[in-house]
């Protein structure tokens, strides 16, 4: 199974979130006001760092287990 987490980068864009979950950008904000998405703020930027998106999709396998 491919990844599409660029494995170079350790914070993610939200295009780059939204290609990776495949979700639309209002989820990816959804998630992040929710903090069910652990993200940061750099001036105007917002970035997810990979381990936090890593930790959202083991925690989503985990409660579908």
């Amino acid at each position: 199974m491919s990844s599409a987490l660029p494995t170079s980068h350790q914070a993610l864009t939200v295009p780059e979130v939204m290609a990776a979950l495949r979700m639309s950008r209002f989820k990816v904000y959804d998630l992040i006001r929710s903090r069910q998405l652990k993200s940061i703020k750099v001036g105007r930027c917002r970035r997810v760092p990979a381990d936090s998106l890593r930790a959202f999709i083991d925690d989503q396998l985990e409660d579908a287990a």
